[in-house]
């Protein structure tokens, strides 16, 4: 049987005898573990190898969500104190895992960020509504890791992952996610002198856009009074020239006075192209 890669490692030159560190560095369970019985075996055999605390290190872009649950879980159930330190981004399925510390420490650049599940289905509509209804359990098992962390109410977390977030150190603190910022000599940093900063990319996006359509509105034409006039004669009566003559002299006076009425100079639309450009 071919070995599989693992996604975590243990840091074995660790200065304290009595604290190990964990690696989790990269996509999680990226080759294995879900329908795979040994890989998360041998992650539970790992960590109750020695005991003492643990200190878990994460930059990942996330992975798969069961495997993250079930990481959380043995992390949430192992008997010494479990430090989660995050030292660039959790993200995905493992911010799930970082909400397993005991203590979640970040530094003043790393990240948090949490979204909606996914998945890829196929078939009819049965199939495509089961996909929705597993999607919208895993979701709320994602809410209870975040929530029993937080402590935010179900409705402001699902509005945050809805929103796509990426959450900042002192905003991630602010929210309950975190516990610590950390400064380059190790110790603690002072929260209050920081600013928060959550980012979501919906609402970011909806904002430019927001922002574009006030700017470039088009006012709409105005009627004017000699032009309402015009068409309450042409509904009084019929446009009946007395001569192929006269017929030829209105008809181009009318297609001119309709482009008057009606159109828009050059100048104003590279004005407006201009304005659009500067606001990109």
């Amino acid at each position: 049987m071919a070995k599989t890669r693992k996604f975590w490692a243990w840091n074995k030159e660790s200065s304290d005898a009595k604290e190990r560190t964990l690696i989790l560095n990269g996509i999680i369970a990226e080759d294995s573990w879900l329908g795979d019985e040994i890989t998360p075996h041998e992650f539970r055999d790992e960590l109750y190898a020695e005991d003492g605390n643990i200190i878990v290190q994460i930059c990942s872009p996330g992975g798969d969500c069961f495997a993250a649950a079930q990481i959380y879980s043995m992390l949430a159930e192992y008997p010494g104190k479990v430090t989660v330190r995050i030292d660039g981004l959790a993200a995905s399925a493992a911010s799930v895992v970082a909400m397993a510390g005991d203590e979640v420490q970040m530094y003043p650049t790393s990240l948090i960020m949490v979204h909606n599940p996914a998945t890829i289905a196929m078939g009819d509509h049965n199939e495509m509504e089961r996909a929705i209804a597993m999607l919208s359990e895993v979701k709320e098992s994602i809410i209870n890791a975040y929530a029993t962390k937080t402590k935010l109410a179900r409705a402001k977390i699902s509005h945050l992952m809805e929103s796509e977030s990426y959450i900042s150190a002192h905003k991630a603190v602010e929210l309950g996610f975190a516990d610590t910022i950390l400064k380059r000599d190790g110790e603690t940093e002072d929260i209050s002198a920081g600013a928060s900063m959550l980012f979501s990319r919906w609402e970011v996006s909806n904002a430019i856009i927001n922002k574009l359509t006030k700017v470039c509105a088009v006012a709409p034409m105005p009627e004017t009074e000699d032009r309402t006039n015009e068409q309450k004669i042409s509904a009084d009566k019929p446009n009946l020239p007395n001569s192929s003559e006269e017929a030829e002299q209105n008809v181009p006076a009318a297609e001119s006075e309709t482009t008057k009425l009606q159109g828009r100079s050059v100048d104003s639309l590279l004005e407006r192209l201009s304005i659009i450009k500067n606001h990109i």
